[in-house]
């Protein structure tokens, strides 16, 4: 195996891609020569050529309508939206012609492709560099939308959603970019979509579940640690696909624990945790002992100068853990 951060493992997975199917093109803003802007595409260009990995103009909504159009025509496009705030301009294009392709033709016509797109703050990028859109796309039915925490899921994900038959979108959290490193394996393998992880198991009687995904998983690893000095044990549940949900496992981890935590970066209202809230209270509610809460961002936008005051950071997982706990 091979130590990897984030970038270099979903470049890996990439070029394997791109050597197993020549069907699979890379294409987006600044991808190709300059290898993007966070270089996650580096070398790709060089190896491939410009038929393959395809420089751009700035126009999402023309780079994800050629990428349908390339899709419907039997080619697997791979397009980089270079921040998840600039999606919006091709929204459209996902949701009215992507997400429906499938359903609206009866199978005849699908277009499988995955977009890949840095998300999250952490950078200091402010209201246009720092959003977590996902809540938007997994209200979409035909998507999936996953987001991995570390460089072996983040490659074995990739692979995966580049096998899977739908749509994927994939949010790439670009705080831990360079900073989450780990061993991946250097050929082929694959990481289940749709199935989450504990990646921490709780211990003894006052125990809460954490539920979270990409960048904010090390900071509830971070509050369980600090929650433990105080009696609490934690018990992490990394999401990895963001949709179609995995809530049998986060309903697993309830029923042993009696409490559960939902942290995530986007803003409050209408985001992810609320609907992980209600499913638990669906399926676990006699064996909560506390309410279900959440520690979000915040229903502003994203600020730059308090950007660590709006991010979930463990300071305020914890005091949210700790009270869950003791309720």
């Amino acid at each position: 195996m091979a130590q990897m951060n984030l970038v270099a493992a979903i470049n890996d997975a990439l070029r394997l891609a791109m050597k197993a199917d020549d069907r699979v093109v890379v294409m987006g803003e600044d991808v190709g020569k300059v290898g993007g802007v966070f270089r996650v595409t580096q070398g790709l260009y060089d190896e491939f050529g410009e038929d393959r990995v395809i420089d751009t103009p700035l126009s999402e909504g023309g780079i994800l309508g050629t990428a349908i159009g390339m899709a419907l025509y039997g080619l697997l496009p791979v397009p980089e939206i270079q921040f998840a705030d600039f999606i919006f301009p091709g929204y459209d294009q996902i949701v009215s012609e992507l997400a429906k392709l499938r359903y609206r033709s009866g199978g005849e016509y699908p277009a499988k492709m995955v977009i890949r797109t840095p998300v999250g703050g952490g950078i200091r990028g402010g209201l246009y560099h720092s959003q977590s859109p996902e809540s938007l796309f997994i209200h979409v039915a035909g998507l999936k939308v996953v987001c991995p925490s570390n460089p072996y899921d983040a490659k074995g994900l990739l692979l995966a959603s580049l096998r899977d038959p739908d749509p994927v979108l994939f949010f790439e959290p670009k705080r831990i970019y360079r900073a989450a490193r780990g061993e991946v394996p250097e050929g082929d393998y694959t990481v289940p979509l749709s199935k989450a992880k504990v990646v921490r198991e709780a211990q003894g009687s006052k125990a809460v579940t954490v539920v979270a995904w990409g960048a904010m998983l090390y900071e509830a690893i971070a509050a369980a640690e600090e929650a433990e000095k105080q009696g609490v044990s934690c018990e992490i549940v990394d999401l990895r696909t963001l949709w179609p949900l995995d809530i049998d496992t986060v309903v697993e981890s309830v029923k042993k624990t009696g409490r559960v935590v939902v942290v995530h970066e986007a803003p409050r209202t209408c985001g992810l945790g609320g609907e992980i809230v209600a499913l638990v209270n669906e399926k676990a509610f006699l064996h909560l002992e506390a309410p279900p809460c959440r520690v979000t961002g915040f229903d502003t936008p994203f600020p730059y100068t308090l950007e660590m005051d709006y991010l979930p950071l463990a300071h305020r997982i914890l005091p949210a853990v700790v009270a869950t706990a003791n309720y």
